[in-house]
């Protein structure tokens, strides 16, 4: 069992310490995610939004959004007591997509976050990762009001691999985002495992 409690007396064990990217377009809910489910109190690089950045700074549907991340955001949640996650959320523009490089090192895996109103908008992400290799699982953010489909549905409009775990979740609610993130972290272990490459801290 990967998430299975370690027997009583044992000695304490140095955790594994995995990185996990949180990316996506603007506005889907990466800097919700982070700080909803992390232990630390999470690192935020926001600025707000200004009418000089209206011009590339698309908020059709998510026009209450007054802040954006400029470089990431960082989180931290413990799975168990041996294993622990660092979270870092992408910036989601486009002129801030050089930094996903560096982000992206010695990634375990990602979540790639995406809203069924602008679909379109996490196409980049998936792009990404697909090129390089990068095992992703893709979480529907059930924002209220937007039309929910079934995960089948939203795995044929993005034409992803049969093998990439499509879930719905909701970016607000830690127990979602917790079921989220343990389903990256088996889908990247399994990914490895296919390609007989070893987990390392």
């Amino acid at each position: 069992m990967i998430f299975g409690r370690s027997e009583r007396g044992t000695s304490p064990v140095e955790p594994v310490t995995l990185k996990i990217l949180v990316a996506g377009g603007f506005g889907v809910g990466k800097t919700t995610l982070v700080g909803s489910v992390s232990e630390i109190r999470p690192l935020r690089t926001e600025e707000s939004l200004t009418e000089a950045g209206r011009p590339v700074d698309d908020t059709e549907g998510v026009e209450g959004k007054h802040t954006t991340t400029v470089a990431m955001d960082f989180g931290r949640i413990t799975l168990r007591e041996d294993l622990v996650l660092y979270l870092f959320g992408t910036p989601g523009q486009e002129r801030f997509w050089f930094m996903w490089d560096e982000l992206s090192e010695g990634s375990l895996g990602a979540v790639v976050l995406a809203d069924t109103r602008r679909l379109e908008d996490c196409f980049a992400a998936v792009d990404y990762f697909e090129r390089r290799s990068i095992p992703f699982l893709v979480g529907v953010n059930c924002f209220e009001g937007a039309d929910r489909y079934p995960a089948e549905a939203v795995r044929q409009a993005l034409d992803l691999d049969e093998n990439v775990p499509v879930m719905l979740c909701d970016a607000r609610d830690r127990e979602s985002v917790k079921e989220v993130l343990i389903g990256v972290v088996q889908h990247a272990m399994a990914y490895a495992s296919e390609r007989g490459q070893a987990l390392t801290s």
